[in-house]
């Protein structure tokens, strides 16, 4: 169903600016041509569509348009000045589409677990820029599922997704819990816990990542405190020269998820 809106009609934009800021909990705000199509090709629940007037010129624009409509989806017509209303960017991306918080809960991610699982653990990060970032690098890294802590930026807000460019669709994930509940999740499966520390008793490149594991990161400003590096299995550290102190924590992120990588796809049979 298509339909006109006008500022008189803004019971959809109200709803989609209450989504937009985080005061409905089973809906995200996706934002922006590329999102949107990877939202759509995710099969991602799309409870409505709002677009402006002009993205419909665009064949790209109009060409997704048409099939979310043609799925059956709600689509709302919009002028330039009301999109920039409920827009979360500076600048509007044209489209916006209010869609199902995809799975997070724990039983949903434990069914999507190989029986050797590669994790990212990211506890206490706040900047969802960051948290965004380490979902993308950890899908190109082939990790198989993200645990976000109950003291982590939401995984779904607008920015962290705009940061993961998709992978927040496609990860399995699993949020909420406490970061000593995951790390006994972790030993209840024989997931060895992996670390990130500023001293950690080894180099990253010194230890193997084989099998079974998780890599987990720290807040941005202080890391892991040292009872949470205790209850990991080993912590590892990343070299450093001149005065730098440390890496943003999604770049230390992406060093360790891609040297496990490496080893694990290096040691695969065949």
């Amino acid at each position: 169903m298509e339909m006109k809106i006008t500022s008189r009609d803004n019971s959809l934009l109200r709803h989609a600016r209450a989504v937009r800021d985080g005061k409905v909990d089973d809906s995200i705000f996706v934002e922006g041509l590329r999102l949107c199509e990877e939202a759509f090709s995710s099969s991602l629940k799309i409870e409505g569509v709002i677009y402006s007037e002009e993205i419909t010129r665009k064949e790209r624009a109009a060409s997704l348009i048409q099939q979310l409509g043609a799925a059956g989806n709600k689509l709302a017509s919009v002028s330039e000045k009301l999109l920039e209303s409920i827009s979360y960017t500076s600048t509007p991306q044209g489209i916006v589409v209010l869609a199902s918080r995809p799975p997070h809960d724990q039983a949903t991610f434990n069914k999507k677990q190989p029986a050797s699982p590669f994790l990212v653990i990211l506890h206490g990060i706040n900047n969802p820029v960051n948290v965004g970032a380490i979902l993308r690098t950890a899908e190109a890294a082939g990790v198989t599922g993200a645990v976000a802590t109950a003291h982590t930026s939401d995984a779904f807000s607008p920015k962290a997704l705009r940061g993961a460019m998709g992978s927040a669709f496609r990860v399995p994930i699993w949020t909420g819990s406490e970061y000593s509940e995951v790390i006994e999740w972790c030993a209840q499966r024989g997931v060895r816990t992996i670390c990130g520390a500023a001293r950690g008793s080894k180099i990253y490149t010194e230890i193997d990542w084989g099998g079974a594991v998780a890599v987990a990161v720290g807040p941005e400003s202080v890391g892991l405190s040292v009872e949470e590096i205790a209850l990991a299995e080993e912590s590892v550290r990343i070299p450093m020269q001149g005065s730098v102190e440390s890496l943003n924590v999604a770049v230390a992120a992406g060093l360790l998820l891609y040297e496990a990588s490496g080893q694990r796809e290096r040691n695969e049979p065949g």
